[in-house]
């Protein structure tokens, strides 16, 4: 599998996991995040490290999502980002935004290092 194509799974990943339920999403993001992480998010809410971030999993699932206008960049051999599009659906709230997940990767697996969402 190319390396761009491992590093969007992971990115869908994400979302698959996002949409089923709150404890699914802990071990997934246990599992990607890198020893470190931040992730930038709307409203100002910078979330740092992985307790914190695993801890903010727990929130009502998506049931729609849809990701659009996938770019995959490789700024070094082990420097993967994923910029795109996404509409999702919450309840009575649907949200877009653009999004871009920063990727390294260590001992051979990527791991998620920085998560920013801007609000469209």
């Amino acid at each position: 599998m190319r390396i761009e194509d491992e590093l969007v799974d992971l990115e869908k990943g994400g979302w698959r996991v996002l949409s089923t339920s709150g404890q699914a999403a802990e071990i997934f993001y246990r599992h990607v995040l890198d020893g470190s992480p931040v992730m930038m998010l709307p409203g100002g809410l910078t979330l740092a490290g992985r307790d914190a971030i695993v801890r903010s999993m727990s929130g009502q699932p998506w049931s729609f999502y849809e990701m659009g206008e996938l770019h995959v960049l490789r700024p070094t051999d082990d420097v993967g980002v994923v910029a795109y599009d996404v509409i999702a659906n919450r309840e009575d709230m649907t949200y877009e935004a653009l999004v871009s997940s920063h990727y390294v990767r260590r001992n051979g697996s990527w791991k998620l290092f920085f998560h920013q969402q801007t609000p469209r």
